[in-house]
């Protein structure tokens, strides 16, 4: 009995052929930043970021570094922690989201 030594097949371009014509007429047009499903939540929830929900979260914050100096051990994470957050509630969320524009 005589026996082929087997070799690596090469891709073949008619391989590829179907595939690609099956991708081509299932593809839709895609218009990035077009899409407005989300906008009302993103406002919504920027404004409430931006107004008395960044306030309280920023109050909830520095209430709870205080309790922790309260409890005995400073450290100065229980005092960078509010202020952190302030900063990041008062300003992170225009960064954000001029970040997100500018690269859609």
């Amino acid at each position: 009995m005589i026996t082929k030594p087997l070799s690596a097949a090469r891709p073949r371009g008619r391989d590829y052929i179907l595939p690609a014509i099956v991708a081509i007429a299932c593809a839709g047009a895609a218009y990035a930043g077009a899409d407005t499903t989300f906008d009302p939540a993103l406002q919504k929830f920027t404004d409430f970021l931006e107004g008395s929900g960044g306030k309280i979260i920023t109050v909830m914050s520095l209430a709870g570094g205080l309790i922790a100096l309260a409890s005995g051990r400073f450290a100065l994470g229980q005092v960078a922690v509010p202020v952190g957050v302030g900063i990041g509630v008062g300003t992170g969320v225009p960064i954000v989201t001029s970040v997100v524009t500018a690269v859609i």
